[in-house]
Order: C-alpha cells, then sequence, then structure tokens
C-alpha cells in the first residue's frame, strides 16, 4: 500500500505523545522527519524512530520527500505556517482551533486552494464510530424529536505562569481551547448552525483570556444548545442530546482514548437505561482519514465549510464575551 511521508512542525506534546506515535499505526501513513527551532530536535528524532531532523520548519518544507505535515503550533502561528506549508506543496493538517478569526481561515483555506493542496483542522475526536452511531440513534427516532443539546469540555490547568494557553497573544483561552470541540459537536450533531449565541465567562485580571466560557446558543433548527468549557473545573469531556422522548449521554466524547478508546453512549427512556460500547483509535483514524484523503484525491472528514463555520461561531462567542450582548450569527455559506 502507498504510504503518505509526514513531518511535523515543532516537537509540541501533542505530537510527540499522540499524533507521532498514530502515524506509525497507521497503514497509509510513516513518518519521515521533525523540525524545531532549536536543537533539541534531534533527542526528540532519535527517542522517536524519525529518520529526520531539522533545526527549522523552512527546511523541513523544502525536503522534497514530505507529503504532508502536521501542524501543532501556537494558535497564532496557524495562519503562517499553514500559508507557507501550502506554497511548499505539504498537504497540512492543522490543530485546532484552525485560525484565530473566520477572516483568517478564509485566507489559509484560500492558500490551499490556490496551490492544491488538501487539508484538515484536527478534530480528531469526530473521526470515532460513536458520534456516527449516535447520529444513528437519533434518525431512528429512538428518544423522539430534538429539543436540546448540552456539552462539557474543561480541565484544571496547572503551571499557569507558563502555559501558552493562559497567553492572550498566541490565541489563549479556553473558548479556543476547549469550547471549539463542543461547537463542532453541536452543530455535527444537530446538522445545524447557531443563529444567536450569548456567552458569559471569567476573564483572568491579569492575562485577560477566558479562564471559563459559558454559551447559549439557539440553532437554525430550533434546538437549544448550552456548552462550558473550562481551565477552572474537574476533567469533563461530554455531551447530552435530550428529546422528547429520552436523551443520549456520551461521557467520553472528546477523549475516548483516556477510556481505553472506548466510546460509552447511554440511551435512558423514563427508568430504562441502555448501554453502547463503540471503539475506535481517534489519532489513528484521523491520520488515516486524512491519508485516503490525499492518496484519493478525495474530501476529508472535517472540511472547510465546516471549518470556516466553526470559527464563525466562535468569533459570536467572543464578541458575545466582550459586549455581553446577544450576538446574531450570519448564516452564510
Amino acid at each position: 500500500m502507498q504510504k503518505i511521508r509526514w513531518g511535523v512542525l515543532s516537537t509540541a506534546h501533542i505530537g510527540r505523545t499522540q499524533v507521532i506515535p498514530a502515524i506509525g499505526r497507521a497503514d497509509n501513513a510513516e513518518i519521515l522527519a521533525i523540525a524545531s527551532r532549536t536543537s533539541k530536535v534531534h533527542a526528540a528524532a532519535q527517542e522517536l524512530n524519525i529518520p529526520r531532523a531539522y533545526e527549522s520548519y523552512e527546511e523541513l518544507l523544502d525536503d522534497p520527500e514530505i507529503d504532508a505535515v502536521y501542524i501543532p503550533l501556537p494558535n497564532h502561528l496557524h495562519k503562517e505556517w499553514v500559508i507557507r506549508s501550502a506554497k511548499k506543496g505539504k498537504h497540512v493538517l492543522c490543530e485546532k482551533p484552525f485560525a484565530l478569526s473566520e477572516a483568517e481561515t478564509e485566507e489559509m483555506v484560500a492558500a490551499c486552494l490556490e496551490h492544491g493542496v488538501k487539508f484538515m483542522e484536527a478534530f480528531m475526536y469526530q473521526l470515532h464510530p460513536q458520534h456516527a452511531r449516535v447520529k444513528e440513534i437519533v434518525a431512528s427516532g429512538e428518544i423522539g424529536e430534538i429539543k436540546l443539546v448540552k456539552s462539557s469540555h474543561s480541565f484544571y490547568l496547572q503551571n499557569r505562569s507558563s502555559d501558552i494557553r493562559m497567553d492572550q497573544a498566541m490565541g489563549g483561552g479556553s473558548i479556543y481551547d476547549v469550547g471549539c470541540y463542543a461547537i463542532q459537536a453541536i452543530r455535527y450533531l444537530t446538522d445545524a448552525e447557531p443563529v444567536e449565541v450569548v456567552a458569559q465567562g471569567e476573564i483572568d485580571p491579569v492575562t485577560g483570556i477566558d479562564l471559563t466560557g459559558i454559551v447559549h446558543m439557539k440553532m437554525s433548527n430550533g434546538v437549544h444548545a448550552l456548552f462550558d468549557c473550562s481551565f477552572e473545573m474537574i476533567s469533563r469531556n461530554e455531551y447530552e442530546l435530550v428529546g422528547t422522548g429520552g436523551t443520549i449521554k456520551v461521557p467520553f466524547a472528546f477523549r475516548p482514548d483516556i477510556n481505553d478508546n472506548t466510546g460509552i453512549i447511554l440511551v435512558q427512556k423514563e427508568r430504562e437505561v441502555r448501554e453502547e460500547k463503540v471503539q475506535g483509535d481517534i489519532y489513528r483514524l484521523e491520520i488515516e482519514n486524512f491519508s485516503n484523503a490525499i492518496l484519493m484525491d478525495s474530501s476529508p472528514a472535517i472540511t472547510a465549510d465546516a471549518t470556516i463555520k466553526n470559527m464563525r461561531v466562535i468569533d459570536a462567542c467572543y464578541e458575545s464575551l466582550r459586549t455581553g450582548q446577544k450576538i446574531d450569527v450570519e448564516t452564510k455559506n
């Protein structure tokens, strides 16, 4: 089987611990190179058995044998390096959030389209088959008509003084970091877009970033949605759909990998609860899906349209948080 040859821009923790090992597990991918702006890249390459190590991102992008790059850089650097990668003809898998605004996202998407490269926002969770199963259950009518969707994604952030997620200039904040998952999941599960957004939260008085966001969204199909995200709460990564005849709860929605790759679906009707378990290696599935899109010239699981629309909602959340007002979200295509 033909394999996509990958390079990774930076020695970020998520790349070293999750994505690079997943490239090794994938059937249609192999890791060829890693780059950093310091000499520590050589130790990382040796530790992870990566053949090539570069002390600059530019050198890696100049390697003609690399087909695709994974970008886990800080949020404020996504735009620059997605565009630079596209100009070098490299397909791009970029960590979420793809950018810091809808306008940035559109510019990045345009660059990728201009240079004929595939690109995808790294919402690895959506590749887990538990979510397709949830949509099957909803479509079956088992829990009736969906009226409300709720989602929570949080963790208690340690060592705040040195964490880039506390730096506003680098794209820090809980909505950017974990709220983006809830927004994406709600849009996916309802097959609808938010038309109204009201956000409240807790703003760090020193850095100005949102430590906590609590958001109400009214969807274009009339469903109401609530989500919370935080750096100040216990770890949660879940969603719930409330229908006229029952509920569906998914307690490991965004990180089934911490539950041995097992997704759990709890379907409740009155006093009856049914549990379903669904297996899936989210990071491997992400790499295989994107590599296959390159090999087959097909669309990856997370489309450009979905990425742009998600950033539009993130923009609205931050505007509401800043102004204290309800924001009407333009539902343009």
